[in-house]
């Protein structure tokens, strides 16, 4: 039995990345409903918030989800876990930070942990800290990165390698041609954002889920670098006053100011490319039709088995 499923009590090793203040329960259980496990981005949303979207969630599915917590990122970080315990959710991912304060606390309450990683030295202290499943995630993913830089296909090899429990590759998988690859690799599954926000059910706007079906293989941009912070977007009118703020020269603080969960909102919700941003992955330009999140799985899972079937027979 894959590992992935095996833990998490899910059908697909497949699941929802964390989407920030753009989080919602429909998308969420839509995924979960669809056999992979739904998740709810904490971003930077108040506990109240945040509890409203669990208690949504549970009302539309019966079916294992996660709340993912970017711990230096959320203000709310404690509470939101502790409204996880209150919720019974059985699932919490934690990401951008050290997860070993948390995990004895949430195994004792009954929920499953996943650490996000983004090297090896941080797959291994996840794990000795108790994670019960490790997300590594590569340079092509959307939104918030590692100054690290390494690509997908690097980093799941090495990681596999240097650890005993399952990972999930994220960053560049948008069909079943990259699960089959990530399998190939010794991940036990995957883990997607950007493919989830093409699909029927993703109440985001309609310009945004466009722009994604009309990207080229090279669509997106990276900005921040110039102050160490990361982050990958859909190539926009605002990605591009964002790559002239820090030619021009911005402090961390103005880039902070620049890519708010305010602005985020702004182009994913109400389409406003002018005065807000899209996160995107790498993947967009693999993004081509705009299904059902049920189709979207059942089809990657079909591929990936008839590719790996493929690749057996060619050896």
């Amino acid at each position: 039995m894959n590992g992935i499923t095996s833990v998490l009590g899910i059908k697909y090793p497949i699941i929802q990345g964390g989407m920030g203040n753009i989080s919602n329960a429909a998308l969420t259980a839509a995924v979960s409903e669809a056999g992979g496990l739904g998740t709810i981005g904490a971003g930077t949303m108040s506990a109240d918030e945040v509890e409203k979207i669990m208690v949504e969630t549970k009302a539309r599915t019966s079916k294992p989800f996660s709340v993912n917590v970017a711990l230096s990122v959320s203000p709310n970080a404690v509470e939101v876990l502790r409204l996880a315990v209150k919720h019974k959710v059985s699932v919490v991912t934690l990401s951008a930070g050290n997860p070993a304060p948390f995990i004895l606390k949430l195994h004792e309450a009954g929920i499953k942990v996943i650490a996000v990683v983004a090297s090896v030295k941080q797959a291994k202290k996840a794990e000795a800290a108790g994670a019960d499943i490790l997300v590594a995630e590569g340079y092509e993913a959307a939104g918030i990165n590692s100054n690290l830089e390494t690509t997908t296909l690097a980093l799941i090899p090495q990681i596999v390698e240097q650890v005993n429990i399952p990972v999930a590759a994220a960053g560049g998988i948008g069909d079943g041609k990259g699960l089959a690859a990530m399998l190939a690799l010794g991940a036990s599954g995957v883990q997607m954002g950007t493919r989830f926000i093409a699909t029927r059910e993703a109440p985001f706007h309609e310009a945004y889920k466009q722009k994604l079906l009309q990207a080229t293989d090279h669509e997106t941009v990276i900005v921040g670098r110039s102050v160490g912070r990361i982050r990958r977007l859909l190539n926009t009118p605002y990605a591009e006053k964002l790559l002239e703020a820090e030619k021009q020269g911005i402090t961390a603080d103005e880039f902070a100011e620049l890519t708010s969960e305010e602005l985020h909102k702004k182009g994913a919700l109400e389409g406003n490319t002018e005065r807000g941003f899209m996160n995107g992955g790498q993947v967009s330009g693999l993004i081509s039709d705009i299904p059902t999140v049920q189709e979207l799985l059942d089809r990657m899972v079909k591929e990936a088995k008839e590719r790996l079937q493929i690749s057996l027979e060619l050896i």
